[in-house]
């Protein structure tokens, strides 16, 4: 019985809002494309991790095409993706061997900025209780359209990594679509298990304007600034 740790990148996107014919996974920020960084970064976290990149058919060719280009050969398996994101999972998911325990992260192939400190709270989390999210205060004022302002210390955006024991949520994944799947982790409490939270990053932004491009190049610069 195997016993290993996976993540699951999921990298489907178009790149409509950042008004680029060129899909904003493969955007080069820092003279490398967004998912070799995303990549890079789980492979730092481990390097014994089993990495499962989802990708549309469509885009696999240009993929290899910039592998070969910068020198990318980090190890992973790449999968097709699906009509959404739930879809793009469940194919993400029978990467997995149906007999593995260990844990599993889902992670968006445009946030290249999470944490090593965080990767490994999500996944000894998910360890321990067998689903784990990395969530933030909100630091704005909300307000309900309808109701007016609400009390934003109720309220926590959610990133990712989200974890989760490969066995809970290889069998959550069996439910049948719904609309209200917006995440794994509404996947996982339709199923009947609760969310753990855990502390997320700050610069581990969702990239998907140009002005989250500018600060992700700004992320890239203090953190080489930091490094020397």
């Amino acid at each position: 019985m195997n016993t290993t740790d996976f993540i699951i990148i999921v990298a489907g996107g178009r790149g409509v809002r950042m008004g680029s014919s060129i899909p904003k996974q493969f955007l080069p920020i820092g003279g490398k494309p967004v998912l070799m960084r995303t990549i890079e970064r789980f492979h730092n976290f481990s390097s014994q991790l089993g990495i499962i990149l989802v990708l549309p058919d469509s885009q696999r060719e240009y993929w290899q095409q910039l592998c070969n280009e910068y020198g990318f050969n980090i190890p992973l398996t790449v999968v097709a993706g699906g009509e959404t994101r739930f879809h793009s999972v469940c194919n993400g998911l029978k990467a997995i061997a149906d007999d593995a325990r260990g844990v599993v992260g889902i992670h968006d192939g445009v946030r290249p900025f999470p944490s090593i400190d965080v990767i490994e709270r999500c996944y000894e989390a998910a360890a321990r209780s067998g689903a784990a999210v990395p969530v933030l205060p909100v630091v704005e004022t909300l307000r309900h359209i309808d109701k007016g302002t609400v009390p934003r210390e109720e309220f926590r955006m959610v990133q990712t990594p989200q974890t989760f024991d490969i066995q809970l949520l290889k069998k959550a994944y069996k439910q049948d679509y719904s609309t209200a799947f917006t995440d794994d982790a509404s996947v996982v409490e339709a199923f009947g298990r609760r969310i753990i939270p855990v502390d997320g990053n700050r610069e581990n932004i969702k990239i998907t304007t140009p002005l989250d491009m500018q600060i992700a190049e700004l992320i890239i610069k203090q953190n080489t600034t930091d490094e020397q």
